[in-house]
Parts: structure tokens; C-alpha cells; sequence
């Protein structure tokens, strides 16, 4: 299998502060890897320093055999084969739903307008909002909102798309139609990274699950072994947690 993103040693800290240490792992084209774990463990972290939201402090970032931390590296180009997709949607407030699909490619990928067009139509309908082209953010639901955040993340047809607990800032019943749509996506062989606390999305839709605790990886593995056998104490105490949650 092709690996498209491999992490050597990472580490990153604020000030005194490490919040993550000696991180080695890597993803291959076509998988989808779900990153698991308490608040505050590292994780989204971990996805912004690979996308370079954050700097690294120390270690390798792999692409397609480069290591996108050397001083000579385009990380321009490098950002653009990456998809993210945020906790906050991040929508441009001012621009309808066609015009937040299209602006990336017409500035960041030199698109005409009408290609661009053709192209966030196409995801729109991908993601079930192609009716919704001239609505403002405003006027939609979160659901709806995460949904056009990921079909503007696809319109850029990154190798790889990163996801920030894309569900934690919906209500309850708007969480279905978002995972839906991403459980269409990892079926459709999209290559996929994934910080979530959806435990039934990570056991049903990963190819492989990493548990994280206090900035390092604890354990990897696929959903089966990682829910059913964690070798791992810190891994069996986490999920007792999350799948039992403690009736008040």
C-alpha cells in the first residue's frame, strides 16, 4: 500500500508544556484512521501539525517520501493536498454556499469560475446540498453547515482529508446526517483521517483506530482488536468510560 502521510518522532510543545511526544504513525491511500481519546490527550494537535496549523517541535512529516518539515519544502502545494474539515465549520459568512465551494479552487488552484462551479457541484451533491447553492450559513443548520464545510474540503480534491471532531458542535440529532454522509465517503475509498469521539463511526467505518492519552500513542489497531482485546490498561479504562458512561 502507498503511504501517503507518515509521522516520525512528532513532537510538539507550548512553552514548558509538552502536548505531544515521540508520535509515530502513518496513513495509507484509501484508509480511513480514527484517532481516539480523552480531552486534552493531543489530538487535535496531532491534526494541526500535520496539516501545519501548528509547528512541530521536533520530528518528520512525510509526504509522498518528502519530509514537508525541511526548510526547502513548498508547504503552499503541501496545504493544498490536504482537506480539513473543522468543529466550527468555518464558513465564509458572507458567501453563499456555491461561492465558499469555489473561492479555494479559483484562488488557491488558479480554477476558472465555471470549473470550479462544475466542481462544487458535483461535491455538493456528493454531500446531499447541491439544492441549497444560494443560502447564506446563516440560513442553515449545523448539519447542514458541517455538510458544506466537507463538500468545500472536497471541491479542492485533496489526497487526503482530515477531520476535527466534525460532529462535537452539533446537536444531537443533526450528528446522523454528517457521519452519514462521511460513512459514504470512506466507502467510496476516500482517504481519511479522523479525530472523533463517536465511538459507534470509529468501530463501524475504521480501517484502523489509534488510541491517544496524554500526547503519545498508546495503541493502534483495527476496530475489532482496539474495542474488543485493547491490550493496553489506559485503553480498557478509556473505553469503560466512554461505552459505560456512569448513570447519574
Amino acid at each position: 500500500m502507498e503511504k501517503i502521510i507518515e509521522v516520525q518522532h512528532l513532537s510538539k510543545s507550548f512553552g514548558d508544556h509538552e502536548v505531544l511526544r515521540d508520535i509515530d504513525f502513518s496513513v495509507e491511500k484509501g484508509e480511513v484512521v480514527c484517532i481516539i481519546g480523552s480531552s486534552g490527550s493531543g489530538k487535535s494537535t496531532l491534526l494541526r501539525c500535520i496539516n501545519l496549523l501548528e509547528t512541530p517541535s521536533g520530528g518528520e512529516i512525510i509526504y509522498k517520501g518528502e519530509n514537508i518539515l525541511d526548510d526547502n519544502h513548498d508547504i503552499y502545494n503541501y496545504r493544498t493536498k490536504l482537506g480539513m474539515v473543522f468543529q466550527q465549520f468555518n464558513l465564509f459568512n458572507n458567501h453563499n454556499v456555491l461561492s465558499n465551494c469555489t473561492v479555494g479552487q479559483m484562488k488557491v488552484l488558479g480554477k476558472s469560475r465555471e470549473e470550479a462551479e462544475k466542481t462544487a457541484l458535483k461535491y455538493l451533491k456528493v454531500v446531499g446540498m447541491d439544492k441549497y447553492i444560494n443560502a447564506k450559513p446563516k440560513q442553515l443548520s449545523g448539519g447542514q453547515k458541517q455538510r458544506v464545510a466537507i463538500a468545500r474540503a472536497l471541491s479542492m480534491e485533496p489526497d487526503v482529508m482530515l477531520f476535527d471532531e466534525p460532529t462535537s458542535a452539533l446537536d444531537p440529532e443533526m450528528v446522523g446526517e454528517v457521519l452519514k454522509v462521511m460513512k459514504e465517503l470512506a466507502e467510496a475509498g476516500l482517504t481519511m483521517l479522523v479525530v472523533t469521539h463517536e465511538m459507534g463511526f470509529a468501530r463501524e467505518v475504521a480501517d484502523r483506530v489509534v488510541f491517544m492519552d496524554k500526547g503519545v500513542i498508546v495503541e493502534e489497531g483495527s476496530p475489532e482488536v482496539i474495542f474488543n482485546s485493547p491490550r493496553e490498561d489506559r485503553t480498557r479504562e478509556f473505553l469503560k468510560r466512554t461505552l459505560n458512561p456512569i448513570e447519574v
